[in-house]
């Protein structure tokens, strides 16, 4: 039975850990992985409802998140955490708890966060009309050192993948063989 791997990108609101996780899903599932994407909106309508953006509820939200990833990954399956998880020390403990995990940094500078601001929330936040916004007037800590880091001013989704991709096979994680049989990309 394939192993099972958390991928788990953090970053910044806007920075791209959707987008590269649904990339990152399609290229996974074209090479036979079963894979499910836990986005951290996805997961606060239906399994966090409720809960606010205190430090306390933030930490239970992304300790939710590591319980349910740890079952999927215990179990075979490839899941792609999209989460700010902004706390450091929350992330570390999913990393302990999941064992097979993969911690992706998906940095993008404020100014171009700000720039970007496509659900405008930035805009409102620094309007003060959001409260404990990460990376505004919440912190954000960055990690020390993830496994991947990819920047998305600087790259684009597509090498943002690409450098995912290389990090779970160089980590053992996965065999990524062309589907045929080529041994290099399809």
């Amino acid at each position: 039975m394939q192993q099972g791997v958390t991928i788990w990108l953090t970053g910044l609101s806007g920075a791209g850990k959707s987008t590269i996780a649904s990339l990152l899903e399609k290229e996974l599932r074209h090479r036979g992985l079963p894979v499910e994407v836990l986005d951290g909106d996805v997961v606060r309508q239906y399994l966090s409802k409720g809960l606010g953006f205190s430090r306390e509820d933030r930490d239970t939200n992304i300790r939710r998140i590591a319980f349910v990833s740890k079952l999927l990954t215990r179990n075979g399956i490839t899941v792609i955490v999209a989460a700010i998880s902004p706390y450091r020390s929350t992330r570390d403990e999913a990393r302990q708890e999941i064992g097979r995990f993969l911690e992706v940094y998906v940095k993008c500078p404020l100014d171009e966060l700000i720039r970007r601001d496509v659900k405008g929330l930035y805009a409102k936040a620094l309007r003060g009309e959001i409260e404990n916004f990460t990376g505004v007037s919440d912190p954000y800590e960055e990690p020390l050192s993830p496994d991947v880091v990819v920047e998305t001013d600087r790259q684009s989704p597509a090498e943002s993948v690409a450098l995912i991709l290389a990090a779970l096979e160089r980590g053992g994680y996965v065999k990524l063989t062309a589907l045929d049989g080529s041994g290099g990309w399809p």
